[in-house]
């Protein structure tokens, strides 16, 4: 009898640990964002060229998204109507597992999003917070310039 009791509550407590474990789907937020001055929106460039217009030459910092391991921002250069360089500005950074997912993960992200001038570039195996968390600030940085 006692084998039975210490058998179902081990059962119970299993259960209960496991519909607990959170998800993929359940932790990512995305936030706004401010720039240099306590302003939203673009920052300007060196040249102060940078208005917030449509594809307007200068940098735009996208929103923060808060994933799971940390929150993921990134800053775009526009010159000439394109994306010219993604720079990733706060990337998760708790231990020594994050960053090397990001020293792998990020120069792949930026290289195929300067590449296609999109956010629609495949995701990183591997780092799929960080990609996804990357992605969402690059499409809201290219939102602001208008690209």
């Amino acid at each position: 009898m006692r084998r039975i009791v210490i058998a179902i509550g081990t059962t119970i407590s299993a259960l209960v640990l496991l519909f607990s474990w959170p998800t993929s789907t359940n932790h990512l937020v995305v936030g706004p964002t401010t720039g240099a001055a306590g302003t939203t929106g673009a920052v300007p460039n060196a040249a102060g060229t940078s208005s917030g217009g449509k594809a307007t030459a200068g940098t735009y910092d996208g929103a923060v998204a808060s994933t799971w391991y940390g929150p993921v921002q990134v800053r775009i250069t526009v010159a000439g109507g394109k994306l010219t360089a993604v720079d990733a500005i706060a990337l998760p950074s708790g231990n020594g597992h994050d960053e090397q997912i990001n020293s792998y993960a990020i120069p792949v992200l930026t290289q195929e999003a300067v590449a296609a001038q999109s956010a629609k570039v495949d995701m990183v195996s591997g780092a799929t917070y960080t990609s996804t968390g990357y992605l969402q600030s690059l499409q809201s940085a290219l939102d602001k310039a208008g690209l």
